[in-house]
């Protein structure tokens, strides 16, 4: 649990927390590519809150893919590799869970660059 999470009513964002959390989702299929036309097209700042999250998160996921490919040639990035691909999966189901819930969740790892 984050200790400053941006909270929403529920009640009253139905709509709203569901395009957040889709907007999660689309990060493991587009990349970089759904999240960043979420954030382009809608004018809702808790769907553009998520949207920057899941953008940074994926800025920064393949920044640690890179080393992570570099480090094959020490052996040590056959392993990364895959547990990246696991993180960022269990990551993107957390965060889009969290939406769903009227909450904004920070991604662990992270730097915010948006």
């Amino acid at each position: 649990m984050s200790s400053t999470p941006e909270t929403r009513d529920v009640s009253t964002a139905d709509g709203d927390t569901t395009m957040a959390a889709i907007t999660h989702i689309l990060a493991l299929f587009t990349w970089l590519i759904g999240p960043l036309v979420v954030l382009l097209v809608t004018d809702d700042e808790f769907v553009k809150a998520n949207a920057r999250r899941a953008i940074d998160w994926q800025i920064w996921f393949t920044l640690y893919s890179i080393v992570a490919a570099v480090l094959i040639v020490v052996g040590i990035g056959l392993l990364l590799l895959p547990l990246l691909g696991l993180l960022d999966t269990v990551f993107v189901i957390v965060a889009a869970v969290k939406a769903a819930d009227g909450e904004t969740w920070h991604y662990p790892l992270t730097i915010d660059l948006l």
